[in-house]
């Protein structure tokens, strides 16, 4: 099949019409009523992509967006207004403010705004929630993520390891449904292990504006000087060095790899960067508490050719997302959210539609 992901949402139809609902009265009907005006509070990894799956179904719903864009992503915000304009979208449905993060209280608090968006990290998704409560509006949370990448003794092992690899470095490792805990079982570990090196290795720093480049710097020296820290904290609780994470300049890394023990407090924190870390199961069982005993559930990647042991992660794997034999990516067709620290809401999907309408019950004679 075919799939054109610029069509999905011009393609759906009569997905707001009023509903109608098998009763004695005359009037029984739910219908979808636009809430006004949506904040988003948006991310500077994908500075495009996350704008937008949240925009569109939000203004397709009737609603007008007011957009607050990571500070160093000014020039995307303003880059998306024109694109909306000149695809006919009416001027002020969808408007970017250049501010920073002391004015978004001020902004949520407002009362023409009634509900709020947010892509960020779990602190500030914390943050615009208490507002967002306070003031009882609306709100949605995408937030960070450690997914687990569980590859089972069944698994297309060669296949794994380069999807792997892939998932855990691509945009340099800062993306939030990136896998970042690889667990292994230990009957095919030694087999496993010496390809995802090898695939691993493959990704060398190049220059970002060559289309060739795979692997290229963070978005600022700072975030890399957490990652640093963070890599440091492992070692100092029992973590093994695989392949060391080595710091080439201010934003870059030769990626790492580590392995770890269950107990350290890194995997209660997410890895935002190219470190990845490594951990075995003694079986299903062990593979899939392991997976689930961390605070976040984004979207777990599972790998194995037996239909029953799918079945087993799809129903217990604590995400709102479980990939069969493939690494994690958003699809407009198909809902996109967390569980627990990873957020509440949908995004993407027909779902994503009634996120911000009110569900307005007529009934009568």
């Amino acid at each position: 099949m075919c799939f054109n992901d610029e069509l999905y949402y011009a393609d759906a139809e009569n997905i707001l019409k009023p509903e109608k609902v098998d009763s004695e009265f005359t009037y029984s009907e739910v219908h979808y009523a636009p809430k006004g005006v949506i904040l988003g509070v948006m991310p500077w990894n994908f500075p495009f992509w996350q704008v937008l799956r949240f925009a569109v179904p939000a203004i397709l719903s009737g609603n007008t967006v007011v957009l607050k864009h990571a500070s160093i992503c000014f020039r995307s915000g303003n880059a998306i207004v024109e694109v909306l304009l000149e695809a006919g979208f009416p001027e002020g449905v969808f408007q970017h403010l250049e501010v920073g993060h002391k004015e978004v209280k001020e902004i949520l608090e407002h009362s023409i705004v009634k509900g709020v968006s947010l892509t960020g990290s779990g602190k500030a998704g914390g943050e615009v929630a208490s507002i967002a409560g306070l003031n009882i509006k609306k709100s949605l949370l995408e937030l960070g993520g450690s997914d687990a990448f569980i590859i089972l003794d069944d698994a297309d092992l060669d296949d794994a390891a380069k999807e792997g690899v892939k998932s855990r470095l691509q945009n340099c490792g800062q993306t939030c449904t990136a896998a970042k805990r690889f667990i292994i079982d230990e009957k095919i570990e030694d087999i496993f292990l010496p390809k995802f090196i090898a695939e691993y290795q493959t990704y060398l720093v190049g220059d970002p504006m060559d289309k060739n480049t795979v692997i290229a710097g963070m978005a600022r020296p700072d975030l890399a000087d957490d990652l640093e820290k963070q890599f440091t904290k492992a070692l100092e609780n029992g973590a093994e060095i695989i392949i060391p994470l080595e710091r080439i300049s201010d934003n870059e890394f030769k990626p790492g790899l580590i392995r770890v023990q269950k107990g350290n407090p890194i995997l209660k924190e997410e890895l935002f960067g190219p470190l990845g870390m490594v951990m075995t199961a003694k079986n299903d069982e062990e593979a899939l508490q392991m997976a689930n005993d961390i605070p976040f559930g984004l979207s777990n990647s599972v790998w194995t050719k037996d239909k029953a042991r799918q079945l087993f992660f799809i129903e217990n794997l604590e995400s709102g997302t479980v990939n069969i034999n493939r690494m994690t990516s958003s699809d407009p067709r198909f809902p996109f959210g967390g569980s627990k620290g990873s957020g509440y809401g949908t995004e993407l999907s027909l779902l994503a539609l009634k996120e911000f309408v009110t569900a307005k019950t007529v009934v009568g004679n």
